[in-house]
Order: structure tokens, then sequence, then C-alpha cells
């Protein structure tokens, strides 16, 4: 897959450009840089998605995890465990 590569011109303070420059290799700064915004750009959504959906969970309508998830997890596991040995048996 080829990606279209444009030039972005924007100003970061001396110190930072230079703390950049000493770590990165001089051919890798256009990827390190990308490879920031993109991590950032994600956890920025990820933190607008979950701000968003807050509060879209509601107890009462889950009576099942009243007793709390871990023990919810443990019974769903346990009332499987049986079902999948017997599917691997018939491979």
């Amino acid at each position: 897959m080829n990606t279209v590569l444009k030039q972005a011109n924007f100003q970061i303070p001396e110190d930072l450009l230079n703390q950049l420059r000493e770590t990165v290799g001089k051919g890798e700064l256009s990827r390190f840089v990308s490879g920031a915004l993109k991590r950032e750009l994600q956890r920025l959504r990820q933190l607008t998605a979950i701000d968003e959906t807050f509060g879209a969970w509601k107890g009462g309508e889950h009576p099942e995890l009243a007793a709390g998830v871990d023990r919810f997890v443990r019974n769903v596991r346990k009332s499987t465990r049986g079902k999948r040995a017997d599917a691997s048996g018939c491979r």
C-alpha cells in the first residue's frame, strides 16, 4: 500500500526540536513525528469516545453483572468448558 506523503510546515519549541534531532536519526524525523502524531490522534479519539459514551451502560439493565464481572466471566467460562472440549475432539 503506497501512502501519499505531503509536506507540513509547523513550529515547535527549539529545545524540543533539538531533543528530537538528538534522539532520532536524521533520516527518521518524518517517520518518527508521523508515528507520534498517529498515536496521539488515536488517544484523543479514544478519550472522545469514552466521554461521548459515558453513562450508556446502565447497571439495572444487566442484572447478571450484579455479583461482579469476575464472577460472571467465571460462570460463562465454566458453562462452555465441556462444550469446547467436545468441539475440539470433532476436528
